[in-house]
């Protein structure tokens, strides 16, 4: 077995060569840790300056649920990305595809360090499942099963 070539943890300038994503929509501060084709454990510091607090809500801004499912999403991208050994690009992308069972367990806020873990679950005819949650404190804040799939090629 060959030595992994990507070193962990991985800091902001390697999570932008992982993920197509970028501001306001990259999730990822960091990834704490990553075993491929078993677990990721990433973060997200959650700051005042999100571009989505004004408006949610301005008396007691709250990070938006679907967009912890994204962080979370964001963090199983890079367990796929890793485990099938591709670097995404214009051609090489997985797109989320499923949710099942979502809960929301805690408001998350400004502040909070969001821990982000992803286990692969399996792999069914193109659909990659992984079990993902979202935490704060060491505490459950979200969680759900993931599907994404690789992009169709034409």
């Amino acid at each position: 077995m060959t030595p992994d070539p990507v070193a962990y943890p991985l800091d902001i300038a390697a999570v932008l060569k992982q993920l197509p994503h970028r501001y306001p929509f990259l999730l990822i501060d960091r990834v704490l840790e990553l075993e491929k084709g078993k677990s990721i454990k990433a973060l997200k510091n959650v700051t005042i300056n999100e571009p989505f607090f004004p408006g949610h809500f301005p008396h007691r801004p709250v990070m938006p649920g679907v967009l912890i499912l994204e962080a979370l999403a964001q963090a199983a991208g890079i367990l796929a990305f890793q485990t099938a050994g591709v670097v995404p690009d214009e051609n090489t992308r997985f797109f989320f595809v499923g949710i099942d069972g979502a809960r929301f367990r805690k408001p998350v806020e400004p502040g909070d360090q969001l821990i982000l873990r992803a286990e692969f679950v399996r792999a069914m005819r193109g659909i990659w499942k992984f079990s993902t949650r979202a935490e704060v404190d060491g505490r459950e804040v979200c969680c759900a099963e993931m599907m994404v799939t690789p992009e169709a090629k034409a």
